[in-house]
């Protein structure tokens, strides 16, 4: 039930006919987990908090910069070198108090991920990597979480609403992650201020319409918007078998990779000691036009052929890039438990 006071504070919610008071009462009720505290977060956090939405999760283990400063504008000078998630508590405790908000100060991993996103209703992805993501996919997935998507890339942002109403996961609609030097960040790249304002917004008024059951749902669809040329289009998501693999992907820390690309294969076979089991996770054409050895098992493959692989020797997976097999490893970490390596640049390098 609503108090007096949040009865008040919602009046001009609650006063519109498509809404009302019940839809108000489910926001007081769901749990929401808002993955970053960014640029989208930022917007995310505060419209949620304003709407009334009764117990936020946030996951950032980042610090404000004066360069978050410009479109993270849930900060201000004097948070510089703070925790982001203990600054966003306070001021959306002052925002709004009746809501409950839980801060994770800690990288989302394959470890973490799946013990955090239990105790939310709705997960929402605002982070500003791949790995992130489609690890963030995969474990809503696995628990059947609803996930609201947004991304942004200088003047563009793109939306939907995954694993919802039967509606596939980011991984069906980017099967692959592009490679390094195709997806620079805003560090690299920049962008304009606004666009995270707009894209986080839109991204609250989805989760919004997920908890009340009010409005059109972008399920299925991927809405993109182009502020600098003034365009916005809706695209459908092709509906497709759900597949059984999941991308378990976190952000791994530089020497969680072994840089094997200045040994050659014949030394890697001279080395009896410590024998090392190649895996190509490239598809199987690939495998046979051209590799280094090894047994082929493409990556999507990894999950149900796991009894494939040695548990006494150090799994070595290639691609011909190095993504591919970097995905190939934080899977089969997550699921066996047992450490892998990547290739470091791939069959390119």
């Amino acid at each position: 039930m609503l108090t007096k006071a949040e009865l008040q504070r919602y009046n001009r919610q609650t006063i519109l006919p498509e809404f009302g008071i019940e839809a108000q009462e489910k926001l007081k009720r769901v749990k929401v987990l808002i993955i970053g505290a960014g640029g989208l977060g930022c917007p995310i956090l505060q419209y949620l908090a304003a709407a009334g939405v009764g117990n936020l999760g946030l996951v950032d283990d980042d610090v404000v910069d004066i360069s978050n400063l410009h479109r993270q504008i849930l900060y201000s000078e004097n948070d510089i070198g703070r925790k982001k998630v203990e600054v966003a508590v306070e001021k959306l405790n002052i925002l709004n108090p009746h809501v409950e908000l839980t801060s994770y100060a800690q990288r989302l991993t394959t470890e973490n991920a799946e013990s955090i996103f239990a105790h939310y209703d709705i997960i929402v992805d605002g982070s500003d990597n791949f790995p992130t993501r489609y690890l963030v996919d995969a474990v809503c997935a696995r628990l059947k979480k609803p996930l609201v998507f947004g991304s942004i890339f200088k003047f563009e942002g793109q939306l939907s609403v995954f694993h919802y109403q039967g509606a596939s996961g980011y991984s069906h609609l980017f099967p692959e992650p592009p490679a390094e030097d195709e997806a620079p960040n805003c560090s690299d790249i920049g962008v304009l201020g606004v666009l995270p304002g707009i894209i986080g917004s839109y991204m609250a008024v989805e989760v919004i319409k997920v908890i009340t059951g009010k409005g059109e749902v972008l399920v299925g669809k991927l809405k993109t918007v182009d502020i600098f040329n003034n365009t916005t289009l809706i695209y459908d998501i092709p509906k497709t078998e759900e597949t059984t693999v999941q991308q378990e992907v976190a952000a791994v820390k530089p020497d969680e990779i072994i840089e094997i690309d200045d040994v050659t294969f014949d030394t890697w076979k001279m080395d009896l000691s410590n024998p090392i089991f190649l895996v190509d996770v490239r598809m199987e054409h690939e495998f046979e036009a051209l590799n280094i050895g090894g047994i082929n098992i493409p990556w999507y493959e990894l999950q149900d052929r796991l009894d494939e692989l040695p548990k006494d020797r150090k799994i070595v997976f290639y691609c011909q890039t190095g993504q591919k097999s970097k995905m190939a490893v934080f899977l089969h970490r997550s699921l066996s438990g047992i450490n892998s390596y990547s290739l470091k640049g791939g069959l390119n390098h």
